[in-house]
């Protein structure tokens, strides 16, 4: 199996970072899906022309603009959760976030690497202190089951 650059997920600061092995002085590498999945999740697929952008002022579909260029037909890298920023807590936001995280993970079984993804969202926390947690599985050709969870700190009316 290919070795991805390992990134981390610092659940205090609820962001990746590229790990680094201090004794060898070089980044690490993996061959789990613990990447895959963050880079899946936390890069920001382009809007579509649909979507509701969470600024009226900023009109930016955000994206990766190697999508722009790809040969591949609808085949975009990241997930639209980013458009939740400044969405209040509610079910229906609740289901999206659970859309959203199955739509960014679903190349995994387009390519192989999964038969099958399950995912869920949920809140956490208090009112006006949400904590949006995504988790789910992952399950594998070979019968593995692949856990995952998230969490990040709800952006309503751009006050944290």
């Amino acid at each position: 199996m290919p070795k991805d650059i390992r990134i981390s997920w610092d659940l205090d600061l609820t962001e990746g970072d590229f790990a680094f092995d201090s004794e060898l002085q070089d980044l690490e590498f993996d061959e789990s899906l613990e990447t895959a999945v963050i880079i899946s999740l936390f890069t920001d697929r382009r809007a579509n022309e649909d979507d509701i952008l969470p600024d009226p002022n900023n009109l930016d579909r955000r994206g990766w603009w190697g999508d722009l260029t790809t040969s591949f037909e609808d085949d975009q890298i990241g997930s639209r959760l980013w458009l939740l920023e400044r969405e209040k807590t509610l079910e229906s936001v609740l289901v999206r976030a659970k859309e959203y995280t199955r739509e960014a993970l679903h190349w995994m079984i387009e390519d192989g690497v999964a038969v099958k993804i399950e995912t869920e969202a949920e809140r956490q926390g208090t009112p006006g202190n949400d904590i949006l947690a995504i988790s789910g599985k992952i399950f594998k050709p070979d019968g593995t089951v692949v856990p995952f969870k998230y969490s990040a700190q709800w952006i309503q009316q751009g006050l944290r």
